[in-house]
């Protein structure tokens, strides 16, 4: 009982009435906690609490174990279709040459398709601290190449020695309009 989303079986059941549900899915009435678990016994099967917040709370009688084994099931299923972004840095420095430039471009163009956030950061070593701008320009630049699938999260800001922005993806209805249009 140790786990917030447990749930009570038989003995653990302590509120004194229970509606009771048959495991076909029929609604049996309300009966005490005691002739709720002889009529489960009956029928070889376990009393599962299934709605405790119910006034009175409802259980079913059911087999425990395939309840557990649907419920691991169906959180397999939700995090499954969780959607993680992660954050992808692209480095770039100040005198980075052309093809350079466009070769990371490609590479934050996959991050972004695939609906990760990117962080361009211009990395300033030296006396090319004395040359932001440049930097800036970069940045800039970088930000142009990818507006049509992205947006800036955050504007470029200097960091210590490094000039970042963060690129997000387009919201996903924009991709879908895009597609059918």
């Amino acid at each position: 009982m140790s786990d917030k989303k447990s749930v009570r079986v038989n003995e653990e059941i302590k509120a004194p009435k229970v509606r009771v549900i048959d495991f076909d899915g029929t609604q049996r009435g309300i009966f005490t906690v005691r002739d709720a678990i002889k009529l489960s016994e009956e029928r070889k099967l376990d009393l599962v609490e299934i709605a405790p917040q119910a006034d009175p709370p409802v259980c079913k009688i059911i087999d425990y174990g395939k309840f557990k084994y649907e419920q691991q099931k169906k959180e397999k299923l939700q995090k499954k279709n969780q959607v993680v972004s992660v954050l992808k840095e692209i480095r770039l420095h100040p005198n980075t040459d052309t093809h350079d430039f466009d070769f990371k471009v490609r590479h934050a163009i996959n991050f972004i398709e695939e609906g990760n956030k990117v962080k361009v950061s211009v990395l300033f070593k030296g006396r090319e601290m004395a040359y932001t701008e440049k930097g800036e320009e970069l940045i800039q630049r970088f930000i142009e190449k990818l507006s049509d699938i992205s947006k800036v999260e955050s504007e470029p800001k200097m960091e210590g020695r490094s000039l970042s922005a963060i690129l997000v993806p387009q919201s996903k209805k924009g991709k879908k309009q895009k597609q059918q249009g």
